[in-house]
């Protein structure tokens, strides 16, 4: 989900006001416990715009997009979206070298990074599951508008051969998870879309796969929306395949992953022509329990005193449903503050110092922080969102997997609230599984952290490939 996956997009730009000098590759390292951590930033320009990608090689991550670079005078802000962060630095007087502060969600440390190579000398994971031409089959990079001609969507359709004229194919339309992301949904140089839409165009289907608004070849604001507008999106996607006469109008379905799982059941429920829909890594509980699970999930990582992530978990619930139940948003920092008071009332002593919570003006700042995140378009719509409703009306067949090491959208509750909404709806065929193993992206992990992502080769389980493909087989194909 949007607040911790690092669910990458293409490189965005940004005016650049400086001359070339600062090409090239800049590299330093921060210090996180005592320990360091390289970072190493690609800088490069096309014509007067500045492009940027970011590695970190402990983690085995590699041309992490950045989401835009800004250049003033003697200094750079360089923003990285896809994990809450950005890089402020101080440019030298020769060029060779800044002085800084990494960002990371409430986390500010000191960044000096000095310049390297006067190339931005990207460095590659390897992916070995990621399709490579030729393909068996027709892939185009196509374009279409939504109904009001606002935004203009760039995305890519992959055709099965035709073996007989007027031939008519089922057709899927695949969704993001959270965060700006392109249409094969590339995390980490993981390109998990690319994947499934070589597997179900091999199959014989029609898949689509799209940019998000103002990622790649679509338009539109982004940061400016929330997942009801994200829904509009899908809905244009499906009006475009309907205009196409080599799709069968009567077997459209809907693939979403993590947020993705939440839109599909919002359009599907409002519909009447999709015929099935896979969610991975759906949502089945509020997101508001959701989003404490994963924060409790997260920390239980980073500590063995379940009493502390208790208390961090309970703090973070507090806040959360402060701002769900507050729509006047003048009320709700005084409201977030007497109720993270009464918190901290019951919270022992060595707890709070643990958090480094343990005065006023400390709690006041690490509510204003929260609140900066949680009171921007996106989140509190998503904060507020329950998808059971949207899973009872639903009439299509369902296919819904999740991993049983994901620690961004628990397994154990989010299944048993989709299976739940499931048995009170209209579909037809509905079939819920427990991926033993695997994480939220669906790779076979080892330490299942948000880290590993990159460190991993495999991009997606073949286990869980094949048991998609399976039930395709019977249910659609």
């Amino acid at each position: 989900m949007k607040n911790l996956m690092v669910l990458l997009g293409f490189l965005s730009a940004a005016t650049c006001t400086r001359a070339q000098q600062l090409n090239g590759t800049w590299e330093g390292n921060i210090s996180v416990k005592e320990q360091l951590i390289p970072i190493i930033f690609h800088l490069k320009t096309d014509s007067k715009i500045y492009k940027a990608s970011f590695d970190s090689p402990s983690q085995k991550a590699f041309n992490i997009p950045c989401s835009g670079v800004e250049t003033r005078n003697d200094s750079i802000i360089i923003s990285m979206a896809s994990i809450n962060g950005s890089y402020a630095g101080k440019i030298s007087a020769d060029e060779q070298s800044m002085e800084g502060t990494w960002k990371q969600g409430n986390a500010a440390l000191p960044l000096n990074i000095r310049k390297t190579s006067d190339q931005a000398n990207m460095l590659t994971a390897k992916r070995p599951q990621t399709p490579k031409p030729p393909f068996p089959y027709t892939s185009e990079n196509i374009e279409y508008s939504n109904a009001d001609h606002t935004i203009r969507f760039g995305a890519t359709i992959t055709v099965p051969p035709v073996n007989k004229p007027g031939e008519k194919f089922p057709a899927i339309l695949l969704i993001t998870g959270s965060g700006q992301q392109d249409r094969d949904e590339n995390i980490m140089e993981h390109k998990p879309f690319a994947i499934l839409a070589d597997e179900f165009t091999k199959k014989g289907m029609i898949v689509l796969r799209v940019d998000d608004r103002g990622m790649g070849k679509t338009t539109g604001s982004f940061n400016k929306s929330t997942s009801a507008d994200f829904a509009n999106d899908v809905e244009a996607g499906i009006n475009y395949l309907k205009t196409r006469t080599d799709v069968n109008l009567q077997k459209i379905g809907l693939l979403g992953h993590s947020e993705g799982g939440m839109i599909a059941p919002m359009v599907a429920a409002r519909r009447n022509d999709i015929d099935f829909i896979i969610l991975l890594a759906g949502p089945g509980i509020p997101i508001n329990n959701l989003m404490t699970e994963q924060y409790a999930a997260v920390a239980a990582g980073q500590t063995s005193s379940k009493l502390l992530v208790k208390a961090a978990s309970d703090l973070y619930h507090t806040i959360t449903t402060t701002v769900i139940n507050n729509p006047d948003s003048a009320e709700i920092y005084q409201r977030a503050l007497l109720a993270t008071e009464a918190w901290a009332d019951t919270t022992p002593k060595t707890i709070l110092s643990a958090l480094q919570l343990t005065d006023k003006p400390a709690r006041a700042k690490y509510v204003a922080s929260m609140l900066q995140t949680f009171m921007a378009p996106w989140f509190r719509y998503f904060l507020a969102y329950d998808p059971q409703a949207n899973l009872r009306k639903l009439q299509s067949k369902v296919l819904a997997l999740n991993g049983s090491r994901d620690i961004q959208v628990l397994a154990t509750s989010n299944l048993a609230g989709i299976k739940a909404a499931l048995e009170k709806s209209k579909s037809p065929a509905y079939e819920v599984h427990e991926m033993a193993g695997m994480n939220h992206l669906f790779q076979t992990c080892k330490k299942c952290t948000v880290t590993e992502y990159g460190e991993l080769e495999e991009s997606f389980s073949p286990e869980a490939l094949a048991l998609i493909s399976t039930w395709l087989t019977k249910n659609v194909l």
